[in-house]
């Protein structure tokens, strides 16, 4: 029994060096961020150009990007010139009908039976270490309530929040993640 510990915590170790001598880096966050050139990130604040959402909405994006790379990665944040750049706009909010249900009631109109809040963030990616990974495009998701038994302001921050986690994981998974 103790051999088998034994052997079991050289292998161990032997695991450990080789993935510490490999020249590729691989982080269990699914980044494959190179630390020995990239050390610190930079969010500028976004903006809305969209006419619509909450009036704190770009700060409420601007912060939630910030904290899922500090999570989700070792890079440092710093106020300006980082290795990465992060810089856009909110530039779509629109809440849309989707489907409509009838009132069953000849008299009264046929209302909307889903509508849908859709948000898109332009964003701009700079890596100053390699220029080939820069990406510049738009990044948009959407979610429908219903209307019949909520109201638009009692889900509109949880509608936005659950919104802006998906673009965000988007712009993770195409800009340090490149799945």
């Amino acid at each position: 029994m103790k051999l088998t510990n034994k052997l079991k915590t050289i292998a161990l170790g032997l695991v450990m060096i080789f993935f510490q001598s490999c020249a590729v880096r691989y982080s269990f966050t699914g980044t494959n961020i190179n630390y020995d050139e990239v050390s610190t990130f930079t969010v500028e604040n976004f903006f809305n150009d969209s006419g619509g959402g909450p009036a704190n909405i770009e700060q409420k994006f601007t912060e939630a990007l910030k904290e899922y790379y500090q999570r989700n990665t070792q890079l440092e944040l710093v106020r300006s010139n980082g290795d990465l750049q992060f810089m856009g706009a909110i530039s779509r909010y629109t809440l849309t009908p989707q489907a409509a249900v009838s009132s069953g009631n000849a008299n009264l109109p046929d209302r909307a039976g889903n509508m849908r809040l859709t948000i898109s963030v332009d964003v701009e990616y700079i890596n100053m270490t390699n220029e080939e990974e820069n990406l510049k495009r738009s990044f948009s998701f959407f979610k429908d309530y219903d209307p019949r038994t909520s109201t638009f302001l009692d889900v509109e921050d949880e509608l936005v929040e659950e919104i802006f986690t998906s673009i965000i994981q988007d712009i993770f998974t195409n800009t340090v993640a490149n799945w």
